[in-house]
């Protein structure tokens, strides 16, 4: 145990070094005071910068926490173990920290915008007055909302879904002061953020995770084995998503290589991208030498690198701290106009077909979602072929189809017009709602997955596959697949959204049109799900039910297009006034096309999904009129069988 300490206090050391270095190296702490600007003091110079870096490390702590209790940590009986328990109870204690850090990080950060000491801005109104303004200052509050959560619940839950709900909304408390930052005024906005949040989902495991596992093993933890080989896996993920997401944002933010080493924010990526280089080579030769050594009983090798590796994450944290703390090199004196500060882009030219066809867009979040699309339903066939079994053609066809269109409607020119044209918006949502959906849920991925997934080594554990089981016959599974309830999230939610405020808030944030088109491909998916799904269901029902849900649901659409065809004045006024083109017509003419888009579309996707259930009905028939035969074959031949043995005993008789 004293060893475990000794290491704790190796880690913080390396992080208060690494900070502090790069603060210095980044020009963070030399900043000059300017006459008549309010300067916060060194108290808020410090301190904003040390509260960061607590606020990472407990953030890492308590993800490392959780992935140990849920991932790493073989469950019993499906349920946790004892170790499991004790992590999580630590979590908790993290999570509270976390929480006292993102607070005092809310006060320095407030103090050092408005640029007044700590102690003024607590005597006077402003702490509470600005917090609701600011951004920085909401996102820090919804980080404390989510960790004060945590830790709660991390005291009493003790089931493994539970668990897993905990990391979730861990991983979502790690994101709203990223995206608050440097990444939203990028130049590429887009990329800026969503590369962020990657980097952010995947170097939080990999620091906590490495973390709680080397004090597992000083510790002299059980099952050490099973989870370093687990955590061995989960970091190679991470590492290759950290690469390329940080590859991603650097270009962002430095368009130009030369910045790399003539500005200070270069200079800090370059000693960021050293660190992780050499956490690459630690990371193989934990794979390639440590870890086999635990199944030799010989864990001390892989204690020593994993307490170096720590060492250097941890300084690495606090490297990235004065890094977020350090402005990036401005791009350009000239300034941004309305349209390109508000979509990353300037004003598309007239539309035509062969722009939407060409004025394809780089959207990473959507590039990352099609290519895992494609590549995991790949990877599960590939491994199904293999095994020698097979898997219908025409279902990876439609998979394919599926994921194309969700690229044509996000990547293409669809998606540069959709943000300034509401015809062009509507189209989109069409796509992706009514279209992408059918053939998605007809690759039955489910499916796939339940035969291309191994089962756990152990009873009782929950590998991949058996996770997939659970949510499958979890009850919130059954809740959200009730026919009704899919009609109602897939019907309501798109009435709700055009008419209310939430679709202008909506399109005035990247990341709330990407929550937008992820509801719309969400909602859609479960709607299919439940009237042509061919993967498991929690409640099947008939076919004449399907085709009568069919039926019922579809004119809903017809009746919002209808009405928006009416409509006399704009959806989303503020927003288009700024975004909406020029050469493109009155408003109100372009909103009451895309009621008529909305209108006519209806029938294409009817037109496929009658067909698809017709077929899955026919099929099915045919299969119950085969069984029937096979029955009724069984029967006759029981019958004769009998009766033989009648003849044969009559026979008996007479002899």
């Amino acid at each position: 145990m004293r060893s475990a300490y000794r290491a704790a206090a190796v880690a913080s050391l390396a992080a208060v070094l690494g900070l502090v270095a790069a603060l210095y190296a980044g020009g963070s702490l030399a900043e000059k005071v300017i006459p008549g600007i309010g300067d916060a003091g060194d108290l808020v110079r410090w301190g904003l910068p040390v509260a960061r870096t607590v606020m990472d490390l407990s953030a890492a702590l308590t993800v490392g926490c959780l992935v140990m209790a849920v991932v790493l940590l073989p469950l019993i009986r499906d349920g946790l173990t004892t170790a499991a328990t004790t992590y999580l109870r630590a979590a908790s204690w993290c999570a509270a920290v976390w929480a006292c850090a993102a607070g005092a990080t809310l006060v320095f950060t407030v103090a050092d915008i408005l640029g007044v000491s700590v102690g003024g801005l607590l005597r006077g109104n402003e702490l509470s007055s600005y917090v609701g303004q600011l951004p920085q200052g909401t996102a820090l509050l919804l980080v404390i909302l989510a960790t004060v959560v945590i830790a709660l619940l991390g005291r009493t839950v003790d089931t493994p879904a539970a668990a897993l709900g905990l990391l979730f909304l861990a991983f979502v408390a790690l994101l709203p002061p990223a995206l608050t930052g440097h990444s939203a005024s990028s130049p590429n906005h887009s990329v800026a953020m969503i590369g962020l949040a990657l980097h952010l989902a995947s170097v939080v495991p990999w620091v906590g995770g490495l973390a709680v596992l080397t004090w597992h093993a000083l510790t002299k933890g059980r099952l050490l084995e099973t989870a370093a080989s687990r955590f061995s896996r989960l970091a190679l993920w991470c590492a290759i998503v950290v690469g390329l997401s940080g590859l991603a944002s650097t270009i962002s933010r430095l368009p130009d290589p030369v910045q790399l080493v003539e500005t200070d924010y270069g200079r800090l990526l370059l000693a960021k991208m050293a660190a992780f280089a050499v956490l690459v080579w630690i990371g193989w030769r934990h794979r390639e030498w440590t870890v086999p050594m635990i199944a030799d009983r010989k864990p001390l090798a892989f204690t020593r690198l994993a307490v170096v590796e720590a060492a250097i994450m941890a300084a690495t944290m606090g490297l990235a701290v004065a890094l977020a703390q350090t402005a990036p090199p401005v791009t350009s004196l000239e300034a941004e106009s309305s349209v390109k500060a508000l979509l990353g882009y300037e004003m598309p030219p007239p539309l035509n077909v062969e722009r939407l066809a060409t004025l394809w867009r780089f959207d990473l979040f959507w590039v990352v979602l099609v290519a895992a699309l494609v590549g995991f339903y790949a990877a599960a066939v590939v491994r199904l072929r293999r095994r020698g079994d097979g898997w219908p053609w025409y279902r990876t066809v439609f998979w394919l189809l599926g994921a194309f269109s969700v690229a044509v409607a996000t990547l293409s020119g669809v998606a540069t017009y959709a943000p300034t044209m509401f015809s062009v918006h509507m189209s989109q949502h069409m796509v992706i709602a009514m279209i992408s959906p059918i053939f998605l849920v007809l690759g039955a991925p489910v499916t796939l997955a339940l035969r291309a997934l191994k089962p756990a080594k152990v009873r009782g554990d929950r590998g991949p596959r058996e996770w997939l089981t659970a949510f499958l016959h979890s009850k919130y599974t059954a809740v959200v697949a009730h026919p009704a309830v899919a009609t109602l999230i897939f019907m309501g939610s798109t009435w709700a959204l055009y008419y209310s405020p939430a679709f202008e808030w909506l399109m005035g944030s990247h990341l709330g049109h990407i929550a937008m088109l992820a509801h719309f491909l969400l909602s859609g998916y479960l709607f299919y799900w439940v009237i042509i799904g061919v993967d498991p269901s929690p409640r099947p029902i008939g076919y004449p039910w399907r085709l009568l849900l069919l039926f019922v649901t579809m004119p809903f659409h017809a009746f919002l297009g209808l009405s928006l065809m009416n409509m006399g004045e704009p959806l989303a006024a503020d927003w288009y006034k700024v975004v909406y083109p020029p050469w493109a017509g009155p408003l109100v003419d372009d909103i009451q096309n895309g009621g008529a888009i909305a209108w006519g579309f209806g029938e294409i996707p009817t037109f496929i999904v009658l067909l698809a259930i017709v077929g899955q009905w026919a099929v099915s028939e045919g299969r119950r009129a085969r069984r029937t035969d096979r029955r009724a074959d069984r029967d006759e031949d029981a019958e004769l069988t009998r009766y033989n043995e009648m003849l044969s005993g009559l026979n008996k008789g007479q002899d």
